[in-house]
């Protein structure tokens, strides 16, 4: 692995100039752009820890000499105000667009790419379409017709303003089908009936099929008997060179028959465009100026270029932006939620392990955090790895100072305490840097089962009480020890159940001071974690968040 000091410091800096205090994960992200590599990262965050504690030891004054001498590290497209490069050709009149496809809902993967799309239409004050790219789509991912409104609503939440009329693709297929005529008019697309396995071999052999050598004349005929046919009888195929250096690029499908039903249109039609043709009709009727799409739809882009010349059309500016992986999250899919959301495994779309936009804001995570963590990743150009810590930090950054402190303890056990001070009420912080405090009742103390067994029979300090001599009869003790472990405990205590991410539920016991919370109030139990309120009737339900 090459050496990344001068680019870490360099960021660290930058970084601590910024916001007062440099922060490893703020940093590893921007590493990507110098080349580190998925498998480096175990390896160097001791490097950035390290570096991160040396540069917050500077003042300001050292801060930004240092940083001076390490301008040059820093890659000029980072100084753009928006933190984001600027896209190539910008127009007076740019438009991008919003491309989902509505199998499930958004979740935070996808949610990227359209997020970088809704930045740069306000970057640019250019307009910013939503398409739903409800063509019948396949078996193994069909359309589900919730998808839409959990699509609408994520990007509500998202504050992603885009154009207020939506267009839908399933309302498009006679301008499909128009363009498709064309086509066939200008000899450039023919009807198949060649089964899978000649087409493989003929693309392997770069031979062109005998449906492609038929007259145009014969060409229409079939395409008009392609709406009668049955499903998998025949499709339409692009002409391209048969000896493209990629097989794949060789006489690409462009309209499909398939008879499933779909939530929109029922079963009114039967021949369905693949994305590449819909796309590269409507990019150019629709004006889009700019299209930010992943490296995975590569070669839609290049069919797309194909069908733009065929027509003479002008090519829209395309970007592509490798995928990003979480580390912490399962492995995310919308194919694979929508299987265990229709088996019942999961609690609907806003069962934290779908990892959807509806999940995210019920966990109280805040739409800004979203937006701040697909900034600082960025156009990135390779597919890269990140820890889902990002984002929880940028989320705690946010949300800290408005989230009042209270006590939460799982598998409560109750403990007496001999000969303890006849304390009724003790006043306690509601954040530690807030001067503002709150009444807390002491009666009956209970400690979790977790803190009992690891600290049975050792001092701790019962957190904002007194020290004790851990046991079912616990002893006060007197001394002043300050390096002894702090435990949580709670008197007058609420049942209370916590979602964690992974689908699972801890359950205990939270101070009465919860009962003055608002519904979707975010908080911190201490000593455990942020949470969000979803109380039902009066059970206090919360959903955690993160550390």
């Amino acid at each position: 692995m090459r050496n990344f000091e001068k680019e870490i410091r360099a960021h660290a800096l930058k970084n601590a100039l910024e916001h007062g205090k440099a922060q490893v994960e703020r940093i590893l992200p921007k590493l990507f752009q110098h080349g580190l590599q998925k498998k480096d990262i175990p390896e160097i965050i001791p490097d950035i820890k390290e570096i991160v504690k040396e540069v917050n030891s500077l003042d300001k004054n050292k801060q930004q000499k240092a940083l001076n001498l390490l301008a040059g590290y820093i890659p000029e497209k980072q100084e753009q105000p928006s933190g984001l490069p600027e896209l190539p050709n910008p127009s007076k009149k740019m438009v991008l667009r919003l491309a989902p496809f509505p199998s499930g809902a958004l979740h935070i993967g996808n949610a990227k790419t359209f997020t970088l799309n809704a930045i740069y239409a306000e970057k640019y004050n250019g307009k910013l379409i939503l398409v739903m790219d409800d063509t019948i789509g396949s078996e193994k991912k069909p359309l589900m017709k919730e998808s839409y409104k959990l699509i609408e609503d994520a990007f509500k939440f998202l504050k992603i303003n885009h154009e207020k009329k939506i267009i839908y693709k399933s309302n498009r297929l006679k301008i499909y089908y128009n363009y498709a005529e064309k086509l066939i008019e200008k000899e450039k697309a023919y009807v198949c009936y060649c089964s899978q396995e000649e087409l493989r071999k003929n693309r392997e052999g770069g031979i062109e099929c005998g449906c492609r050598q038929l007259p145009k004349k014969i060409q229409i005929e079939r395409w008009k008997e392609m709406f009668r046919a049955k499903q998998g009888h025949a499709v339409l195929r692009i002409k391209t060179n048969m000896m493209h250096p990629d097989p794949a690029f060789r006489d690409r499908v462009l309209f499909k028959i398939s008879d499933r039903p779909h939530p929109k249109t029922k079963k009114r039609y039967r021949v369905w465009p693949t994305l590449e043709m819909s796309w590269a009709i409507d990019d150019h009727l629709l004006g889009i100026t700019h299209i930010i799409r992943g490296n995975d739809l590569a070669i839609e882009t290049q069919m797309e270029k194909y069908l733009w010349d065929i027509f003479h059309w002008k090519h829209p500016e395309t970007i592509h932006t490798g995928l990003v992986n979480l580390e912490g999250a399962d492995k995310i899919s919308k194919s694979k939620a929508q299987e265990e959301v229709k088996s019942g495994k999961f609690a609907g779309w806003s069962d934290p392990r779908t990892w959807s936009i509806q999940s995210l804001e019920k966990r109280g995570i805040l739409p800004e955090a979203i937006r701040q963590f697909v900034r600082e990743i960025g156009l990135n150009k390779q597919d890269i790895t990140l820890p889902i810590e990002s984002l929880y930090s940028i989320n705690r950054r946010m949300i800290d100072s408005a989230s009042n402190r209270f006590s939460f303890i799982a598998d409560p056990i109750k403990i007496t305490i001999k000969d303890r001070p006849q304390i009724k009420t003790i006043q306690v912080p509601v954040h530690p840097e807030k001067k503002e405090t709150r009444t807390v009742r002491v009666g009956e103390i209970s400690v979790s089962k977790s803190d009992f067994t690891k600290l049975k029979g050792k001092e701790v300090r019962l957190l904002h009480l007194y020290n004790v001599k851990l046991d079912k009869q616990a002893k006060l003790t007197s001394t002043e020890n300050k390096n002894i472990p702090k435990i949580n405990w709670v008197s007058h205590s609420v049942p209370a159940t916590i979602l964690m991410p992974d689908g699972k539920t801890v359950k205990g016991i939270a101070e009465e001071g919860i009962k003055t919370l608002k519904n979707s109030e975010v908080l911190q139990f201490e000593r455990f974690g942020f949470v969000k309120l979803n109380k039902k009737g009066s059970e206090y339900n919360f959903w955690f968040a993160h550390r």
